[in-house]
């Protein structure tokens, strides 16, 4: 039997997970409300907050899983990218584990976990398959060839989805985090209502910076052009009234722009590789519009359609769990001399 521990603390998330012969036996996270009052993550906060977390959250995770630190075959942790504050916390109780019980030590990649994620439970997809990874700090078209073979095929060259849900809200005078206050909004909503563009870059990268210009300049002119022109600056109170009566349309127009172009890009992905088993995973895959077209998409040109549940969505250490039980079957450990990266590729 191989039993895998695992520690994510890539940002404000502290997390254990079991994982025995690829079933989660445990997931246990500690969230942070100390970043709320701030607007964002603080980075110092964040690591502080981790070396409260990690101990009692370990514990809980294995009490969960009835299984004692002895009977661990190996120690996985998210290794890159994130915080680096926070990566040094959960990197660092990992190897002091591994180093304390003579066990295997597993580096894993966030975003390969991201993608893996889609392998806890069943149905699971078949390789090779397709991952659009959507999440507050990426955004990647990645094709899975097996568990260690995976290659981004897309990325944003600027911002990621999740920062255009959030910087999006702010705009619009939300508290962080906004971009599930979006969703919300948007709910009741006409999507239709305001149209914003979709940028036009080449072949299966994203861009996001565009659009939220033209999301500030239609709010700074209340809604009479999404492009800046001081002759049609509102004041701020036309502006706050403007959002007031229109906030519902609003961010269902923003949403489904965001999802638009997440999904045309996807779709081409699907068209140049022939591939159909098609993965949706990261934070912002908890977006209702986003699952709901993603999954009529799927019907539509007859993909096979994989999401992970939400508690393996968001930030979790089930996905470190099963990403390192393949890297362990693969016999792809690290030693104590790896560092936690705040950016690395994979």
């Amino acid at each position: 039997m191989i039993t895998i521990l695992a520690i994510e603390s890539s940002c404000d998330e502290t997390a254990a997970s079991v994982c025995s012969d690829g079933k989660i036996l445990s997931n246990v996270i500690a969230g942070q409300e100390v970043h709320k009052q701030y607007g964002g993550v603080v980075p110092e906060l964040a690591s502080r907050a981790h070396m409260q977390h990690i101990v009692p959250v370990v514990h809980e995770a294995l009490r969960k899983a009835g299984v004692s630190v002895s009977e661990i075959a190996a120690f996985a942790f998210t290794q890159s990218p994130g915080l680096i504050g926070s990566l040094l916390v959960g990197g660092q109780f990992a190897k002091s584990l591994a180093l304390a019980m003579d066990k295997p030590l597993i580096a894993v990649h966030h975003m390969q976990a991201h993608v893996l994620a889609n392998l806890i439970d069943e149905p699971k997809p078949s390789f090779p398959f397709l991952c659009l990874t959507v999440s507050g700090g990426h955004t990647q078209i990645v094709l899975a060839h097996n568990p260690q073979g995976l290659k981004v095929l897309g990325e944003t060259i600027d911002d990621a989805a999740g920062e255009a849900f959030d910087k999006s809200a702010k705009l619009l005078g939300l508290p962080y985090p906004g971009g599930p206050l979006i969703d919300k909004y948007a709910q009741q909503g006409n999507p239709d209502r305001f149209q914003f563009p979709e940028p036009q870059i080449p072949d299966l990268d994203f861009s996001f910076s565009g659009l939220k210009t033209s999301i500030l300049y239609f709010l700074q002119n209340a809604g009479k052009s999404d492009k800046f022109k001081e002759e049609f600056r509102a004041t701020d109170t036309e502006r706050e009234l403007f959002i007031r009566n229109n906030l519902n349309d609003i961010c269902a127009s923003i949403q489904r722009r965001i999802v638009s172009i997440l999904l045309n890009k996807l779709k081409k992905a699907t068209i140049k590789t022939g591939i159909t088993d098609v993965c949706l995973s990261g934070g912002v895959s908890a977006n209702s519009e986003l699952r709901r077209s993603f999954l009529e998409m799927g019907e539509r040109y007859h993909w096979k359609t994989f999401i992970p549940a939400f508690e393996y969505c968001t930030d979790n250490a089930a996905m470190i769990a099963i990403t390192g039980y393949y890297k362990y079957l693969a016999e792809d450990f690290s030693d104590l001399s790896v560092s936690s990266s705040a950016r690395s590729s994979w």
